[in-house]
């Protein structure tokens, strides 16, 4: 692991599913590679759906996942932490690796024909979202992306867009590798059915109310063979257990489940302590984002730093392809001499 990229979409609140499957990660990837870690709010991928953001929250809901990364870990100081539309560059490159991906490599994705299915109308923004997500990741040279399970077969296609630039203008990218946090690889939604996601609804925010998140544990599905409290449960079949497993002991964790097997502890007393831990997380957390936001001016001044290193990254490479496909390059330029 050389250099990683990965991103987060502005769409909605950060959510537990989002530290856990992403954030923690990025955390423990940026306090070893420093600055070759690069992290960006991917803004241009929220535009992919036009029915599914509001322009007039956009900037502040990318201004905001930014903070909430920040207050949950991620130190621009150490880390590239940037805003994607600030860097051209990644369009620039999309539109390059375009011209070199069949559409039949782009409707077979899953994501797009599950997404297509359910539209009336389907953009082509969709369709391309995972070469523009390629360009995020090869204009700087990514060789490790950390993802959900739900991006792996995006990272292959960032494989094979790298495999054919090269085979056609010379070595260029890497091909990199998906990294899955073994931890948290899929973090269920609190209907027990889906991955946790802002576009269903089934989340529990990291700056949500306290009372609000307590509401929804209270609701979490229990065991649905488990009808009288005296009835023996089986943790397997409650997502109560699942996110107890994320935030509390593993002894605490063990323990409440043998006690559960055999009827000694009710899912009530099990959903509290699963809160109590859950906000032991989250407190600190809210702690620092309410310090960050009454200084607005440091968030922003780290992500246009952000985007400063990241583009410096990103200019060398478009100069490299340009040259490398052919592109007429300014005056001066060596070829031209």
């Amino acid at each position: 692991m050389k250099r990683v990229l990965s991103g987060i979409q502005p769409s909605g609140e950060i959510h537990i599913g989002n530290y856990l499957g992403a954030i923690k990660q990025w955390v423990a990837i940026g306090e070893k590679l420093g600055r070759d870690a690069f992290f960006c709010i991917v803004d241009y991928h929220a535009l992919t759906n036009p029915l599914a953001y509001d322009p007039s929250t956009l900037a502040r809901r990318t201004f905001e996942a930014a903070l909430v990364n920040m207050a949950a870990g991620l130190d621009p100081e150490r880390v590239t932490l940037f805003v994607q539309s600030h860097v051209p560059e990644h369009t620039e490159l999309a539109w390059v690796f375009t011209t070199l991906t069949p559409l039949g490599d782009l409707t077979r994705m899953t994501q797009f024909k599950d997404k297509a299915s359910k539209q009336e109308t389907v953009w082509s923004g969709l369709l391309m979202y995972p070469v523009l997500q390629a360009a995020d990741i090869l204009i700087y040279k990514a060789d490790t992306v950390p993802v959900g399970e739900d991006q792996v077969q995006h990272i292959e296609l960032t494989r094979e867009i790298a495999r054919r630039f090269n085979h056609l203008f010379g070595e260029t990218f890497p091909e990199p590798q998906a990294l899955l946090n073994p931890e948290a690889p899929r973090v269920p939604g609190i209907d027990g059915k889906a991955k946790m996601s802002k576009s269903l609804g089934n989340t529990i925010g990291l700056l949500e109310p306290e009372e609000s998140i307590w509401q929804k544990i209270q609701h979490l599905p229990d065991d649905p063979q488990r009808i009288r409290l005296s009835d023996p449960g089986d943790p397997e079949r409650t997502i109560v257990f699942t996110y107890l497993a994320y935030f509390a002991p593993k002894e605490v964790v063990e323990a409440l489940k043998e006690e559960y097997r055999k009827a000694g502890v009710g899912t009530y007393v099990v959903k509290r302590i699963l809160f109590e831990h859950l906000m032991r997380t989250l407190r600190p957390i809210r702690e620092r984002a309410e310090a960050l936001k009454k200084d607005p001016d440091y968030v922003m001044d780290a992500l246009l730093e952000g985007a400063k290193r990241a583009r410096a990254v990103a200019q060398a490479t478009m100069e490299e392809v340009r040259e490398k496909v052919g592109l007429l390059l300014p005056k001066g330029h060596p070829v031209l001499r």
